[in-house]
């Protein structure tokens, strides 16, 4: 029997917060992005993972179609803050900006990027382009 796309998503997420490596959980959220190429979530996942995974350019490529889906996604934009950085691409500000500006209009959506950057410093201490981040948007 085949998972249905969201049953898939969600078996991720759980196994994700359930702590498994990131690295065995890439191919599960690749096949959700393959069966469902548009969903923004899906990337925004997937390229968390990468980049969890010290993967930069795939990374990239996977941020760029989540915010190129959903623009305003605060999620999908430090993902592609932090590709950039690991991948010595220009024109990270301009994304910082407007994380900056979903994050001055939604604390919902701050408290999440928060929780989000705290998980992935948890699993990656020494991260220096997530810290890049981090001070950019929350340390004035």
């Amino acid at each position: 029997m085949t998972q249905t796309i969201e049953s898939l998503f969600d078996t991720g997420i759980e196994r994700y917060k359930a702590g498994e490596d990131p690295a065995e959980l890439i191919p599960v959220f690749k096949d959700v992005c393959d069966r469902a190429p548009k969903s923004s979530a899906a990337w925004t996942c997937l390229a968390w993972l990468y980049l969890l995974t010290d993967k930069g350019s795939k990374a990239l490529e996977a941020s760029q179609k989540a915010v190129k889906l959903n623009a305003q996604d605060p999620q999908a934009r430090v993902n592609l803050a932090i590709a950039m950085l690991e991948t010595g691409k220009k024109g990270v500000r301009q994304h910082i900006e407007i994380i900056q500006q979903i994050l001055l209009i939604s604390q919902e959506l701050r408290e999440e990027i928060e929780a989000n950057i705290a998980d992935g410093l948890e699993r990656k201490p020494d991260w220096k382009s997530l810290l890049r981040v981090k001070a950019w948007l929350f340390e004035e």
